[in-house]
């Protein structure tokens, strides 16, 4: 099994330089030649690796929100040893801000491109992310016992909003470094839970 130290495999390559290209220029401003030559591969040869464009994206939208749902399944099973709703709580906020922080080309591709999937990839994608909103509004109404479901599963969306907002907090050398960029962000997700439950 990969981990993070490990070296990004050529697709992997190819789907992080392609969501940057899509992030930045639009999935129509950008054609397979930039990509390949974004990972030194000439443009057809990235239909070794991808059938095209339609498929990058729809690996780069349902592989994040895959990921977000495993790791949040994981994340829960690890607490399940003794930690409290409040270690889950916090352990959910630290994993989705590094990927806010780590992924932000995905959270631009995801806003502007997700109707461009293919009906059962986006069928797909929105099956993922209701089970991570739901996992999450589980874990709040443990710690907000004040939180009806309906107003905890509003707070979840509305931390989301707030955690997503990084593609929109400026440059990266503008930000006051990814350690306080952090901190602030979790700080602000639990106040904006506190703040629902009163």
């Amino acid at each position: 099994m990969a981990t993070r130290t490990d070296a990004p495999t050529r697709r992997e390559q190819i789907l992080k330089e392609a969501a940057r290209l899509f992030a930045e220029r639009g999935f129509h401003g950008v054609g397979v030649d930039e990509i390949g030559a974004a990972v030194g591969i000439s443009g057809p040869g990235l239909y070794r690796h991808f059938a095209g464009k339609d498929a990058m994206l729809a690996e780069l939208l349902v592989g994040i929100s895959g990921q977000l749902l495993t790791g949040a399944k994981r994340r829960v099973a690890e607490a399940d040893g003794g930690a409290g709703a409040e270690a889950v709580l916090d352990s959910l906020i630290e994993g989705h801000i590094d990927f806010a922080l780590d992924d932000r080309p995905l959270i631009t591709l995801h806003d502007r491109e997700l109707d461009r999937l293919r009906d059962s990839d986006r069928k797909m994608v929105r099956q993922l992310q209701r089970q991570y909103v739901e996992l999450w509004v589980g874990v709040v109404r443990e710690v907000y016992p004040g939180l009806g479901e309906p107003a905890a599963r509003s707070a979840v969306h509305s931390v989301f909003g707030l955690l997503n907002s990084t593609p929109h907090l400026g440059r990266a050398g503008s930000l006051p470094g990814r350690a306080a960029t952090a901190e602030l962000l979790h700080r602000m997700a639990r106040g904006a839970f506190a703040a629902a439950e009163v």
